[in-house]
């Protein structure tokens, strides 16, 4: 495909009730995406789930969850992925980070179809 980029799309899959540094582990992860340059990235809460412990949560009414699970998604270059790794390992408390190879572009606004 002319024009795509190869690289790595991480996932880290975080608990919403998770905090460091006064704030959601989601928002601070972001931050640090956005200071370390990364391409962009997306934060998704979950409507079910469960981690390591196999606890369920869930937004259904019978069983409403205290905390849903939350994944923050990210796309760039091999090497800007495996650089940030190490200091977003540092803000989580528990969770789980996956690696998948991916081929991306960018699309500008205004770019002609």
């Amino acid at each position: 495909m002319t024009g795509y980029a190869t690289g790595l799309r991480a996932r880290i899959h975080v608990d919403e009730k998770d905090h460091v540094h006064g704030g959601p582990t989601y928002h601070a992860i972001v931050a640090l995406l956005a200071e370390r340059g990364i391409a962009g990235a997306t934060v998704t809460r979950a409507v079910e789930g469960f981690g390591g412990h196999h606890q369920l949560h869930t937004t259904r009414i019978l069983r409403l969850a205290e905390t849903l699970p939350v994944v923050i998604e990210f796309v760039d270059t091999d090497e800007a992925v495996r650089a940030v790794l190490p200091e977003i390992e540092a803000l989580i408390v528990g969770g789980l980070i996956t690696l998948d190879p991916v081929e991306y572009r960018q699309v500008a606004p205004g770019t002609a179809r």
